[in-house]
C-alpha cells in the first residue's frame, strides 16, 4: 500500500527539511533527504528501504540506497545542524543542568549484510546471540532528553575484517 508522497506530507514536514539543505549539493541530495526521512517518519512497522520505497508514491528502492551509499553528503555535518536547529527552539533546547548518558543497546539480528552483526551480549534478551549493538549518547535535563549522537558499535574481530576487506579492495583497484 502506497503510503506517502513528499505532496502529502504536511508543510512542517518541508520547513524542516529546508533547514538542512546547505548540507547538500544537488537537488537529488535534496531530494533523497526528504524521500529517506518521509520513509523513517511513515506509519510502516519496518524501517528498512525496500519498505520505505514501496510504501511512498515516486520512491524507488535505488534511488535511497543511492542517496544512502553513494551520494556525497557528511551525516556528521546533518547531525551538526540538527542539534543546531534544535537548540535553537525552546521546546528542545536543554539550558541549564544536564546529565550526558551513555546507553549501549543489543538487538538480535541474523544474516551477514549488516555490519555490525556477530556473536556478541544482546542486552534486549539477556545473553550472548547473532545480533547487532548500537551506542547512543543523549543528553538529559531532568525533564526532557536530546538526542546527541549514535555509533553503531563493531566488535574488535568485526572492525579487523572490514579493514581487511577495504585494503583488498584498494589492492584490486
Amino acid at each position: 500500500m502506497k503510503e506517502t508522497t513528499p505532496s502529502a506530507m504536511p508543510p512542517c514536514f518541508e520547513k524542516w527539511c529546508q533547514r538542512f539543505d546547505e548540507a547538500f549539493t544537488h537537488k537529488a541530495q535534496k531530494r533523497g533527504f526528504r524521500h529517506y526521512l518521509g520513509g523513517l517518519l511513515g506509519e510502516s512497522e519496518r524501517k528498512n528501504l525496500s519498505q520505505m520505497a514501496f510504501n511512498a508514491i515516486g520512491v524507488e528502492y535505488h534511488q535511497l540506497h543511492h542517496f544512502l551509499t553513494e551520494a556525497p553528503w557528511s551525516d556528521p555535518q546533518i547531525n551538526e545542524l540538527r542539534l543546531e536547529i534544535m537548540n535553537k527552539c525552546s521546546q528542545t533546547r536543554i539550558s541549564r543542568g544536564f546529565s550526558l548518558i551513555i546507553d549501549d543497546s543489543g538487538h538480535r539480528k541474523s544474516g551477514n549484510f549488516t555490519d555490525g552483526v556477530g556473536r556478541q551480549y544482546i542486552g534486549e534478551i539477556g545473553k550472548t546471540d547473532n545480533g547487532i549493538v548500537v551506542v547512543t549518547t543523549p543528553k538529559y535535563d531532568g525533564r526532557k532528553s536530546l538526542p546527541l549522537d549514535i555509533e553503531l558499535y563493531l566488535m574488535r574481530v568485526l572492525y579487523q575484517k572490514e579493514n581487511k576487506i577495504q585494503n583488498l579492495r584498494k589492492k584490486l583497484n
